[in-house]
């Protein structure tokens, strides 16, 4: 089979990570990292928070998205996070 026609393996829960990128004060930031804390706990899965203020590639790519939710480095959602969804993303 080619390279390129085979799927990726995939992970388990407890080999991905979950990134919080957001700043403090802002309450959807917490609201999304509530969600993220319970997501990962239940699922087994990595998670890090990042602040948006004290990193300048983080500031120019998403300010205007804060919070923004990546999964494996790859960009999950912003501003809400589902539980559900988040779930499905994790292989959960």
């Amino acid at each position: 089979m080619s390279p390129l026609l085979r799927r990726k393996e995939k992970k388990r829960p407890e080999e991905r990570m979950v990134t919080l990128v957001g700043k403090p004060g802002c309450h959807l930031c917490d609201d999304a990292q509530e969600v993220i804390e319970k997501v990962c706990a239940e699922t087994g899965a990595q998670w890090e928070k990042k602040d948006i203020s004290q990193d300048e590639e983080l500031y120019r790519r998403h300010w205007e998205q804060i919070p923004v939710v990546l999964v494996d480095g790859e960009q999950h959602t912003f501003w809400r996070v589902n539980p559900d969804r988040l779930r499905k993303a994790l292989g959960a």
